[in-house]
C-alpha cells in the first residue's frame, strides 16, 4: 500500500480518493426496496382520493441493527401523459405501509412508485405499482349512514307533528316564563301610561338572532296596539328599521288599529356600537319606559342597557344566544330567554301549526340524542366490569366506531 501511494505516476486526485475511502471505512449499502405496491380507491369520497399500500422493505424491521431506513418517498405521475415524470407527493415514516393521496383529479389515472430512503439519504430502487388507478366518485358516504338514519328520524318526526297540528289536535308546548311575561310587561306599561322600549339587537337583519327578535317584536307590537300603549323601537341598522316598521305595521293592522301606527316610533340611530347605546340609555333615563325588551344579538352593551333599565324600575325581558352576555341579562333582567328558548319564541308566540310541529319534532330529536348518550354511558360503565371480549364490549365498540365514528352501518 505504501509503495502504491508513493508511485509518482498516480494522479493526485486518485491518491486523495483512496485516502478518504481508507479513513471513512466501507460505504453504507443503500436500503432494499419495498415490494408489492398497490393502489385502490379511497372510499366515501368525491373521487379525488387514492390509497397507496406497499410491503415494507426487508431492512424495515423492529430488530434491524443498524437502522438503515429513515422514511419512504411516494411519487406519482399522470399515466395518460407520455411526457409526465414522477413527482414527490408524500412521505411515510419508518414502519408505515400506506398513504392517502387526496389531491387527485377525478377521472385521471395515476401511476405510483415507492422508494425507501436511508438515513444517509441514499435511495433504494423504486418499486412501481402494478397498474395505474383513478379515483371513483361515491354518491353515498357509507361512513355517515348512521347520521343519515338519525336525520331521517328527526325529519320524519317534524313532518308527523306538523300533520298532527294541522289535523286540529293540540300540541303540548312547555311554557316559557319570559314569553309569558310579555303580556304582563305591556299591560303594566299601559296602566302606568309609559312607553314600551324594544331593542332588536345591534346586528343586521341577516343574523338569525335579529330575525328571532323581530318575531317577538310582532307580538309586542300587537299587544301595544290592542292595549293602546306607546311603542319605541330604536335600531342600529337601516335594514332592521325597515323590517321592524313593516312588522309593526302588520301587527297594528291585524289588531284592527291601523290608525294608531306611527312609523316615526321605529327609527334609526347609528351603526356605531357605543354611540347607539349612549342614545338609547339617554332616552331610557329621560322617558323612563315601563317595559324594556332586549331581543337579538348583544355584546359589551348588554350590561349597560340592562343596568340602566333596572335603575329606572322597568320590567325587563331579554333574549339572546350570545353565551358571553347571558350572565349580565340574567343578573339585571326580570326574565331571560336562553338560547333555544329565544329561537323557539316564533313558534310559541305565533301558534302557527307548521312552526309548532317543527318545534315538537326537534324536541323529539333532542330526546333521541340524549337517550343515545345515556344508553351509551350505561353500556360503557357495565362493559368496564365485564369480560374484555364479551358482548357488552362489542356493543360499546360498535357504538364508538360506527354510530359515533365513521364505520357505517355494517360491522
Amino acid at each position: 500500500m505504501i509503495r502504491s501511494i508513493s508511485n509518482p505516476h498516480m494522479p493526485r486526485l486518485t491518491l486523495l480518493a483512496i485516502m478518504l475511502l481508507t479513513a471513512a471505512g466501507p460505504l453504507a449499502a443503500a436500503p432494499r426496496p419495498p415490494s408489492q405496491v398497490t393502489v385502490t380507491d379511497l372510499p366515501n369520497d368525491d373521487g379525488t382520493g387514492l390509497v397507496i399500500r406497499w410491503n415494507l422493505s426487508p431492512d424495515d424491521t423492529p430488530d434491524a441493527k443498524p437502522r438503515i431506513i429513515g422514511q419512504y418517498n411516494i411519487e406519482r405521475k399522470d399515466n395518460d401523459d407520455a411526457n409526465a415524470e414522477f413527482e414527490l407527493i408524500g412521505e411515510a415514516n419508518l414502519g408505515e405501509a400506506s398513504l392517502e393521496d387526496k389531491e387527485c383529479e377525478r377521472g385521471v389515472e395515476y401511476l405510483y412508485r415507492v422508494i425507501a430512503v436511508g438515513l444517509d439519504k441514499s435511495q433504494s430502487e423504486p418499486t412501481v405499482a402494478g397498474k395505474a388507478a383513478a379515483g371513483q366518485l361515491q354518491w353515498i358516504d357509507g361512513s355517515r349512514l348512521w347520521f343519515g338514519v338519525i336525520g331521517l328520524v328527526v325529519c320524519g318526526a317534524v313532518v308527523v307533528f306538523i300533520q298532527i297540528a294541522k289535523s286540529g289536535r293540540e300540541l303540548k308546548i312547555r311554557k316559557i316564563a319570559g314569553l309569558e311575561a310579555v303580556d304582563e310587561a305591556v299591560g303594566r306599561a299601559t296602566e302606568m301610561g309609559r312607553s314600551v322600549l324594544f331593542i332588536p339587537g345591534i346586528l343586521d337583519i341577516n343574523d338569525m338572532q335579529t330575525v328571532s327578535g323581530i318575531t317577538v317584536l310582532s307580538r309586542v307590537a300587537g299587544l301595544a296596539a290592542e292595549y293602546g300603549a306607546q311603542l319605541d323601537v330604536p335600531t342600529s341598522r337601516s335594514l332592521v328599521m325597515t323590517t321592524a316598521r313593516e312588522t309593526v305595521q302588520a301587527a297594528y293592522l291585524q289588531a284592527g288599529r291601523p290608525d294608531a301606527y306611527n312609523e316615526d316610533s321605529i327609527y334609526y340611530l347609528t351603526d356605531e356600537q357605543f354611540g347607539y347605546v349612549a342614545a338609547v340609555t339617554g332616552t331610557m333615563v329621560r322617558e323612563k319606559p315601563a317595559a324594556c325588551f332586549y331581543m337579538g344579538a348583544f355584546f359589551a352593551e348588554s350590561l349597560i342597557l340592562a343596568e340602566t333599565g333596572n335603575s329606572i324600575g322597568a320590567i325587563q325581558v331579554a333574549g339572546t344566544a350570545m353565551p358571553s352576555q347571558l350572565p349580565f341579562f340574567v343578573a339585571a333582567c326580570d326574565y331571560t330567554l336562553i338560547g333555544e328558548e329565544f329561537f323557539a319564541a316564533s313558534a310559541y308566540l305565533s301558534g302557527e301549526k307548521h312552526q309548532l310541529g317543527s318545534l315538537k319534532g326537534q324536541d323529539l330529536g333532542k330526546l333521541v340524542a340524549v337517550g343515545l348518550m345515556v344508553i351509551g354511558c350505561l353500556l360503557a360503565t357495565l362493559a368496564g366490569f365485564s369480560e374484555p371480549d364479551g358482548a357488552l364490549s362489542s356493543v360499546v365498540s360498535y357504538l364508538k366506531d360506527h354510530v359515533l365514528g365513521d364505520g357505517g352501518l355494517l360491522l
